[in-house]
């Protein structure tokens, strides 16, 4: 019965202020999406990090067996490759490094290209067919010539790739965006919060003589604020789904039928990173509703 009358109570408060529940929903799907998108490219930022390196990233390629390089006659040997680690640990430019592997090396062209291209007698490429390398991240990305200058010519070394020309752009409009995207989204809750109060308050006052007898007859906060919980969950569900909704076609016909088949060479994300996403405003989609209704809700039921 009580159960049955709080159910009651949700539907005539969401016809009664159906306005200005449209509003909040609609508040609530521009900034989860927004947020959504925020998270999409934190994702993607890393992604392209993880694939290429950071901004403070430098990369000494070396010698493979059939390289085209001048510099290189040969394989590198275990002596070479040593006496070039060496002048990078005492090099006081860097900060860490590590040696990337000719099967780690191929593991990301197949993770960036796909395996298909890559297996049976006819392969494009092999694991042997890959360049050892090590990547050096620095402690200043101003301060690299020193670093560069003693690797460059050493017995083994194929070339130095400074990935800062090749990340850097895209990093650095990658963060531009996810602090735009994040900064108005950070508005739009803002005005989400607003309007939920101000639908708390609309909705309490349209009850207030039934919110009276129920005081009068013993009915706890709970119960009286049970209605305007279960409100706040269906706009939260809403906005979250429509949210929801967009980011998965900005995945889906965006990125993966779009940019990831133009752009092959940059490591795109995918249904993974958008699970991510989901659950992000999936989490602060009911928290951006429920949390102001519970503490707003004291006030204003108080007859």
């Amino acid at each position: 019965m009580q159960l049955r009358h709080s159910f009651t109570e949700l539907r005539q408060g969401l016809r009664r202020n159906v306005s200005m529940h449209i509003a909040v929903v609609l508040t609530l799907f521009v900034s989860l999406t927004l947020v959504g998108f925020g998270a999409l490219l934190n994702q993607q930022a890393a992604a392209a990090a993880d694939q290429w390196g950071s901004e403070l990233q430098i990369t000494v390629y070396l010698c493979r067996d059939g390289d085209d390089n001048p510099s290189c006659d040969a394989e590198v040997t275990e002596p070479q490759k040593q006496a070039v680690q060496d002048v990078v640990e005492d090099s006081p430019e860097v900060d860490t490094w590590y040696l990337e592997s000719k099967e780690e090396a191929f593991e990301k062209v197949k993770d960036l290209y796909g395996d298909e291209r890559f297996e049976g007698p006819d392969a494009a490429l092999t694991a042997d067919d890959m360049a050892e390398s090590i990547w050096i991240t620095l402690e200043d990305p101003n301060e690299y010539q020193g670093i560069t200058s003693q690797v460059v010519g050493l017995p083994g070394v194929a070339g130095v790739q400074d990935l800062r020309e090749v990340v850097g752009p895209i990093l650095s409009t990658i963060d531009r965006i996810k602090i735009a995207s994040w900064a108005i989204a950070g508005f739009l809750v803002l005005a989400a919060l607003l309007l939920v109060a101000n639908t708390i308050r609309l909705a309490a006052l349209a009850r207030r003589k039934e919110i009276g007898i129920m005081r009068l007859v013993g009915a706890s906060t709970l119960y009286i604020a049970l209605p305007f919980l279960m409100e706040a969950l269906v706009t939260a569900f809403l906005g979250v789904a429509l949210a929801a909704g967009a980011l998965a076609a900005l995945v889906k016909y965006g990125i993966i039928d779009d940019l990831s088949s133009e752009l092959e060479f940059i490591p795109w994300i995918g249904w993974p990173e958008y699970g991510v996403a989901v659950a992000v405003i999936g989490i602060l989609g009911p928290v951006l509703t429920v949390l102001p209704t519970l503490l707003l809700t004291r006030k204003y039921i108080k007859v």
